[in-house]
């Protein structure tokens, strides 16, 4: 008989009330996090506190708005049908007011990413004044450590679970709906939540390291190159033990987040390239691009 790790948190914070809860508050914790991080990064380099600010209202917005999206256009389903088991999948198109229930879980990072990216190019054309891959460098340690929130809120949520296994860290999720059978499904399985979730904090761990003992902001893209094939890498092998989030996964030999992560890796690996191979830079090049 194998060990089987019984997950039976509930994201309820209050009984009885949906919201607030625990879902929702570690996905804040997150944020605040990321906060504190990017605050310290530009106190040290004399950024003024109201474009850190700016920079936070461009990063949630993105964020929430971004991932939702993504999650409701790259796994839908859009609108009601009937499965080929028999049960009703209801969709976001046919259900618009859910798009909005973000507290229920729901989030997909290629999505937030793509919001993330366009964000900035906004904020550094009208905002920062400096350029898009210095920003970049930047705020990828905050993402990561969000990220690592976010997960663990999937963990509570009992969403985004793994394939079935016997291994000796097995979860089994009683609050797991399979949609296939119709009901609650406690069969153990892959803690993936918890996997990415330990991913993206070592991810953090090493930006981290980079940025403030090693000074790799000196080399334009070496954080920012880092982050994406770490993370999207992560996300891509341990894909092979989650569950498929969209109704066209089961017929693939790769699902769709493998394939949605695969150019952020192939994009990743191009820009540390790059930012390995660069001249450093100084503070008096960061002051010089201020100036022009």
């Amino acid at each position: 008989m194998s060990l089987v790790i019984n997950w039976n948190v509930t994201a309820e914070l209050i009984e009885g009330w949906d919201t607030p809860n625990l879902y929702g508050l570690l996905f804040v914790t997150g944020l605040i996090l990321g906060y504190f991080v990017v605050q310290r990064m530009f106190k040290k380099e004399g950024i003024p506190e109201e474009q850190l600010d700016k920079l936070v209202l461009y990063m949630v917005l993105a964020t929430i708005i971004g991932a939702r999206l993504g999650h409701v256009l790259f796994y839908g389903p859009y609108f009601d049908h009937i499965h080929e088991k028999g049960y009703l999948v209801e969709g976001y198109f046919s259900h618009p007011l859910s798009i909005l229930k973000v507290w229920e879980g729901g989030l997909a990072s290629h999505g937030g990413a793509i919001a993330i990216l366009i964000s900035l190019m906004l904020y550094t054309k009208y905002v920062s004044k400096k350029s898009l891959m210095w920003i970049l460098d930047r705020i990828v340690a905050p993402i990561a450590i969000g990220a690592c929130f976010i997960r663990l809120g999937n963990l509570v949520n009992h969403e985004i679970v793994g394939d079935v296994t016997n291994v000796p860290w097995a979860f089994s999720f009683s609050h797991y709906y399979n949609e296939t059978l119709g009901g609650y499904d406690p069969t153990p399985r892959h803690p993936a939540q918890l996997y990415e979730s330990i991913s993206y904090l070592i991810l953090f761990v090493i930006l981290m390291i980079q940025f403030w003992k090693r000074e790799a902001w000196r080399k334009p893209g070496v954080l920012f190159g880092t982050f994406l094939i770490g993370l999207f890498g992560a996300r891509f092998f341990i894909e092979f033990v989650k569950l498929g989030q969209a109704a066209r996964d089961s017929e693939m030999i790769i699902n769709t987040g493998q394939m949605l992560s695969i150019p952020f890796v192939l994009a990743g690996v191009y820009i540390l390239y790059r930012g390995l191979k660069s001249t450093p830079i100084t503070t008096k090049d960061i002051v010089k691009e201020e100036v022009d």
